[in-house]
């Protein structure tokens, strides 16, 4: 029986104002049974399931066949030019680590804050978080154009003298990264473990119950387990809630410690970590929203948790529209003529089209957020994440490319137009980040069942848990 966690400092969910976090008449066995079985398959997978799946393994493989033209042919089958030596490479890089900073808000910092309402949506956040990392670190690996050498970067003893340049902070990119995937990882699976002494002792495979005994690392459910759990998992949350600053701090030091306009400045840092849980947020609801609707989880994703989530996007969306409008204040209070002219050109030159748009996804469709129909409309609320998520792509582009492509000298000016591999490679992380998550949903439990049962505690009381698991227990005796 899991112990009595309201010792933990947090209030109860009533406190809290979350007696909504989950509907319906539900008892310690069915938690289990109604997120369990979606890993049994007792409970059938959608078709939509396959379909998705289906298109995202093709897209896979699409991702392969550029990647393998790449490595034959050299990066200049990408769009790249001089001045324009950043392309959809780095802009794909810093979309997908941005996208990754949503699960570790979720699961370290609103645990630090006590927040209940991650519990519903932590897991696939923090699987989302792993699965962007992968995604982001393909793209600078292969920008290098010999991938095989990769292993430069890291500080290895080497004779012939091939050392990093650690001013650089293209290198600190590959500590940042490496440590926030590596914590990410450490962090998703603790919190996995009590799930999966669950499932272990629920499953009647015995491939099932091998696999899932192994992971749960000998998880027996005992007061001593649970502290050691709850340690271990506090401890990463610590460690990780710096990162969630750092890393996307580090990747804005890339473009900030140049000297080009459009880079050179410091409101980058924050900048970048405000878009980063902007566009984080924006992938939790394109994935919950479907997720629930197929296998049925309203009651556990509810229409308030949707609020949460949309609400931090307005947030966030307001501290990124307030750094585009920075940007242009800077450049005119501050009287350079480079600034200026960049600026210029990006609202005026021959990418402004797309920096309108990027001012409409970003900024002007988001503010339908103040509304609290929108807020509880999952239809809306999907179209708004999806039009987030690709204004923050555009973002990155007119950030990239157009501060790139007006070098110092008008006879450097070039334009940078994306080529097929492009298109290929980054739709095909696309299709790789869908597939990872998919086989996710169906080889692991989605939500946390754990942390549900103990949020379910808080709602109904002390009473009410003991005699649910003393029926559960005397149900499985007669079983």
């Amino acid at each position: 029986m899991q112990p009595d966690l309201t010792a933990t400092g947090s209030a109860p969910a009533h406190e809290q104002g979350c007696d909504e976090m989950i509907l319906g008449s539900h008892s310690l066995r069915s938690i289990d049974e109604k997120i369990g079985d979606i890993v049994f398959n007792q409970g059938k997978h959608p078709a939509e399931w396959f379909v998705v799946f289906g298109f995202a393994f093709i897209l896979v493989n699409v991702m392969l066949v550029a990647f393998s033209y790449l490595i034959f042919k050299g990066v200049g089958i990408w769009g790249i030019n001089i001045p324009v030596g950043w392309g959809f490479a780095i802009i794909n890089f810093v979309w997908w680590i941005g996208i990754g900073h949503a699960g570790t808000l979720i699961s370290a910092i609103l645990l630090l804050l006590r927040q209940q309402w991650r519990n519903s949506i932590n897991r696939f956040a923090e699987a989302m978080t792993i699965f962007a990392v992968m995604c982001a670190g393909l793209f600078p690996l292969f920008h290098t154009g010999r991938p095989w050498v990769a292993y430069w970067l890291f500080p290895y003893p080497s004779i012939l003298g091939v050392w990093p340049q650690f001013r650089s902070p293209l290198v600190w990119d590959v500590f940042a990264v490496s440590t926030y995937m590596t914590v990410s990882i450490l962090f998703w699976y603790v919190g996995l473990i009590p799930d999966l002494g669950g499932m272990r002792d629920r499953a009647r495979n015995p491939i099932a119950r091998f696999i899932f005994g192994v992971l749960a690392v000998g998880w027996r459910n005992s007061a001593k387990h649970w502290f050691r759990y709850e340690t271990a998992y506090l401890i990463l949350a610590g460690l990780s809630t710096p990162l969630v600053l750092s890393v996307h701090s580090i990747v804005s030091l890339d473009f900030a410690v140049a000297i080009l306009p459009g880079w050179h400045t410091t409101i980058f840092p924050p900048f970048f970590v405000a878009g980063a849980v902007y566009a984080g947020f924006a992938m939790v609801l394109l994935l919950a929203i479907p997720i629930r609707k197929w296998y049925h989880l309203e009651e556990f994703i509810t229409d308030l948790h949707l609020d949460w989530c949309a609400k931090v996007m307005l947030a966030t969306g307001m501290v990124v529209f307030y750094g585009y409008l920075t940007e242009q204040f800077y450049a005119w209070y501050g009287g350079d003529v480079h600034e200026m002219a960049t600026m210029h050109n990006v609202t005026f030159g021959a990418y402004a089209p797309i920096y309108i748009t990027l001012l409409i996804c970003n900024g002007v469709i988001p503010q339908l957020l103040w509304l609290k129909k929108v807020r509880y409309n999952p239809i809306a609320l999907f179209l708004i994440s999806l039009v987030v998520s690709f204004g923050m792509w555009v973002e990155r582009f007119v950030i990239v490319v157009v501060s790139l492509q007006r070098d110092f000298l008008p006879a450097m000016f070039s334009m940078y137009y994306g080529t097929k591999w492009d298109y290929m490679t980054f739709f095909g992380t696309l299709g790789f980040f869908t597939f990872m998550m998919f086989l996710f949903i169906r080889f692991v439990p989605m939500i946390n069942m754990a942390e549900m049962k103990d949020l379910w505690h808080r709602m109904h009381g002390r009473r009410a848990y003991v005699a649910a698991d003393s029926m559960e227990s005397e149900e499985q005796l007669a079983d």
